[in-house]
């Protein structure tokens, strides 16, 4: 089995920076897309932004492109999200997730395509 584990949520004005961290155990990292989802209250869980297996490949919301950056470190079997210039909107719970073996875009923006999810992770931005 794979445990995700997400940590570095906080409280934040808008402008600030934080970097989320997704611990992986359980399984080799290396064999797994991670990605990254928020959701907010009284909203959907959407997609954030997702990495492939061998790191080679990165994806965005158009609402974090440009501010977000996803990547991951195979040897601590750690996933990141930094987030610059947030915004209150991006006022959310993150979860990270991890997919194995072979995916196309649409499996790693899509949530039921992934197969593992961790806890959770809060970050508020106020303005």
């Amino acid at each position: 089995q794979v445990q995700l584990v997400e940590s570095g949520g906080g409280l934040v004005q808008a402008g600030d920076s934080l970097r989320l961290s997704c611990a992986h155990s359980g399984r080799p990292f290396s064999n797994y897309a991670m990605g990254w989802f928020r959701q907010a209250p009284g909203k959907e869980r959407e997609f954030v932004a997702a990495i492939t297996w061998s790191g080679d490949s990165t994806y965005y919301a158009e609402s974090v492109k440009g501010r977000f950056t996803i990547s991951r470190d195979n040897r601590k079997n750690t996933a990141y999200l930094q987030m610059n210039t947030l915004r209150p909107e991006d006022t959310a719970v993150y979860y990270c997730a991890a997919r194995f073996g072979m995916a196309q875009a649409v499996d790693l923006v899509t949530p039921s395509r992934y197969d593992y999810w961790g806890q959770g992770t809060q970050v508020t931005v106020s303005s």
